[in-house]
This record gives C-alpha cells, structure tokens and sequence, in this order.
C-alpha cells in the first residue's frame, strides 16, 4: 500500500476512534487533518486555515441558517408542550397490542420528523409517551431504542419527498435539485423501510413476550409523564408542522426566482462566497421562509407555555445555542473532508471509488462512497457532506454522460448517509439510548438491525434505476 493512502487511513482511524470515545469532532477534525497534512508535506497553518477553515466556512454559510431555525422551530415544539400533545395523541390512540405499540411510536416520531422537528428532539418528545405505554403493557422496554430510530432515523429523515431534515437539503447545493427529487424512488425506499422495519420490530416483540420477558427493573430516567396533564389539542399542535410542509413545498414548486436575482452581488467583489446559480440556494431559501412561518405558528398555538418574555428568550436562546453545536460538528467534518482531498494519497482513493462502474451509472460509486463516509464519521450529514464536496462534480459529469438526471443523484446520496451513519458512535444514537437510560449492549442490536435495512434499502433503490429508469 502507498504511504500516502497510509497516512489518510491513520488519520481516519484516529478520528473514529477520539470520535467514539467521546472527544468533540470540532476539535479532533482539525487536529486529525493537520497530522495527515503534516506527514504528507504540507505546511501545518496555511493546511488549518486555509484548506480547513475554508470549507467549514462555505459550509457554514450555505446551510447554517436552517440549523439555526430548524433548532429554534424544534426547541418552540418542545417547550411549548405541542411536540408532546402530537406524540401523545398518536401512542394513546392506537391501542396496546404488540403490533399497534410498535407502529405507533414509529407513526409518532414520523410525523414529528417530517414536519420538520428535529431527530433530537424528536426522542425527547416521544420517549417519555412510548416508555409509559410499554411500561403499562409490560412490554421489554430494550427494545424502545430501535423502535423509536424507525421512526426518526430513517424515512423521514431522507427517503420521503420534501422532508426538511439537513441529510435531504445538502444534496441540493451540489446538485441544484429541489426536496422532492426522485420522489418514486424515495417513496419505494421508505415502504421498504417502514414495512421491513416494522416487521422486524414487531417480531422481536412478540418473541420477547413469548418468551415471558417484561418490561425490566430500570431506574434511569424513567417516563414521568401525567396523562392528566394537560396539553394543546394535537389538532392545534400540528398546524405549524403542516405549515412547515405545505410552505416549502408551495415555494419549491410555485415560485420562480428571476434567474438574475444574484447577480447584483455576484459583482460585489467584497461579497464573498456568492452562489452560481439560483438552482443551488432556491430549496434553502424556499426551507427558510417555511421554518421562519412554522415558529412564529408554534409561538401563537403554544403560547399558554410562554409565560412571560424571560420564558420567550430562554427558548429562543436555547435553540440557537443548540444549533452552533450542530453546525460545527458537520463543518468541522467538512473541513477535514477539503483537507483530506488534498492529499496525495487521495488521489488513489478518488480514484478507486470513482472506477466503481457497477451498472454503468455514478449510484454504486455514490451509494458506497457516502454510506462509508457516513459510516467512518458517525454522521449522516457529516458523511455526506464530505463525499459530495469532493466527488459530487465527478458524480454529475458522468451522469450527465450518460443521460442521468442529477435528482436520482440527490435521493442515492441522502438515503446512504442514513445507512451506516448510526454505527455505535453516532451522535444520534449515543443520546437515543442516553434518554432511554439504556446501554449500548441492552438495545444495539435493534437498531443496528435497522441500520443493516437502511442500507440494504439504498442498494434496492439503485438496482430498481439500473432495471427500469425510476426517477
């Protein structure tokens, strides 16, 4: 093996390994690529802020304010108690057999998911529901986790059309498609998903029952909802969810931006960092103006939660603050990303992943190349991120070669980073079983099975195109 591809691998394992033992990827991206930089030749500032700040940056810039207010949109849904009154509606209405149990919490944290919550919060507010309902069916509670990622990690996180989580808007800017590309294919992807999943899950519990386990002597955080607490109808809560979808998918569909529109800053020479074309910003701008219309719609249902204008500030406040967290993680990856092909050594990566020509499409190439990136990062929008800055163009031009359009491109690149990304140090899954108050060797394997699904999913999607041009 060259020692320059070495090195990449080195730096890698590093950044897996500080990653799962809990070290923060904000600091250790950096530090990773500036060893791998270091001993490939290049001089150790200029690699920092030059090579790596300069795409944290261009992330940050292109897609920071939908972390901003999808966070602010999920911490108003939260406190307000309006993510809690949909969660709670859809686990108490379905019953408590074992089949409706299991389809419920993933209808719960479907929905939430879809219209736009985030995966975070999206665990805070079902959790305590679904704990209650397993703890009174005596259902083992070890099994929630998986349940629960069903619902939040999968389909609505990148398969369904329009869905407004970062792993579907990321592949715009580099593919100038819109949230509803491929939607067929997506929508395959999820029935698959969902119905597999749900199989499975299903099947495990009723084994579990068979076998006379129940829901287990567990002290760490256990639910405390009051089903007598009172909450805003579930009808009400859900009018800023539906806001969220109907407003975007209104924009990205109706409304043409004047295809000049850029150019008075494009001639701004201090302007930096402006988009080529309007193809690239118009689902950002379009997610934008839906989430901005989606908080001030939780602020008027759930304002009986805001007590007075310290409570308004703390929520706004805290979704910020949540959102600069976010944000960096998947910068920093980026960063490392730039860093990484710049390197000598990969160039003979580059290489190999791109000469994948299974099927004689760019899909495989992609699929493997971002559910392995996923993978190696432990985040789905990390992951991806990396993979498209560095082979997105190649992706496009061979496609484009070859007649393909680029919205399949966007749908195989969102739903791989959701494969292999919820590997044991994913971020998601390290706090999904943290508010479960469960261990990693209690409740794994059940996501890990779904993980094993999301990914075979992805490579069904690409055989499908390959046999009959789904779009």
């Amino acid at each position: 093996m060259d020692f320059s591809v070495l090195i990449i691998i080195i730096s890698l394992v590093g950044l897996i390994a500080f990653a799962y033992r809990g070290f923060s990827v904000i600091m250790m991206a950096p530090i990773m690529a500036i060893f791998a930089a270091t001993l490939s030749g290049f001089d150790i500032m200029p690699s920092y802020t030059e090579l790596f700040m300069g795409k944290a940056v261009s992330y940050i810039k292109s897609f920071f304010p939908i972390f901003l207010l999808g966070a602010i949109f999920g911490k108003v849904m939260e406190d307000t108690g309006l993510a809690r009154s949909i969660a709670r509606a859809i686990i108490q209405g379905m019953g408590k057999e074992p089949h409706k149990a299991v389809i419920s919490v993933v209808v719960a944290a479907s929905v939430l998911t879809y219209g736009g919550v985030s995966l975070f919060v999206v665990v805070f507010a079902v959790y305590p529901f679904a704990a209650a309902l397993f703890k009174e069916a005596d259902y083992p509670k070890r099994l929630l986790p998986g349940i629960i990622a069903l619902g939040a990690f999968t389909a609505t996180m990148d398969c369904l059309p329009g869905t407004p989580q970062i792993q579907n808007i990321i592949p715009t800017a580099y593919f100038g498609t819109t949230l509803y590309a491929a939607p067929i294919a997506g929508l395959i992807g999820a029935v698959i998903i969902y119905g597999g999943g749900s199989y499975l899950m299903i099947r495990s519990l009723k084994h579990a029952i068979a076998k006379g386990e129940g829901y287990g002597n567990h002290t760490l955080n256990e639910p405390e909802d009051n089903p007598d607490a009172k909450l805003v109808s579930w009808k009400l809560a859900s009018i800023p969810l539906l806001a969220v979808l109907l407003i975007n998918f209104g924009i990205t569909e109706y409304v043409i931006w004047h295809p000049a529109i850029l150019e008075p800053f494009q001639a701004m020479k201090t302007v930096p960092l402006v988009a080529l074309h309007v193809k690239n910003v118009a689902s950002i701008w379009a997610l934008i103006i839906a989430l901005v219309v989606g908080i001030i719609l939780a602020l008027i249902v759930g304002r009986g939660e805001i007590k007075n204008i310290n409570s308004l500030t703390n929520i706004l406040n805290a979704g910020a603050i949540g959102s600069l967290l976010a944000i960096m993680n998947v910068a920093s990856e980026v960063g490392y990303g730039n860093v990484i092909s710049a390197l000598p050594g990969f160039q003979y990566v580059a290489h190999a992943l791109i000469n994948i020509h299974i099927g004689g499409t760019p899909l495989v190439s992609e699929a493997i190349s971002v559910t392995t990136l996923a993978g190696i990062t432990g985040s789905a929008s990390g992951g991806m991120a990396i993979a498209l800055e560095l082979m997105s163009q190649d992706w496009l031009t061979w496609a484009q070669s070859i007649g393909m359009g680029p919205e399949i491109l966007h749908r195989v690149a969102s739903m791989a980073s959701g494969g292999l990304d919820t590997l044991p140090h994913n971020g998601a899954v390290i706090t999904l079983l943290a508010v479960c108050g469960l261990s990693h060797r209690e409740s794994y394997k059940n996501i890990f099975m779904i993980t094993l699904l999301k990914t075979f999913a992805v490579f069904v999607i690409v055989v499908i195109y390959l046999m009959t041009g789904l779009h």
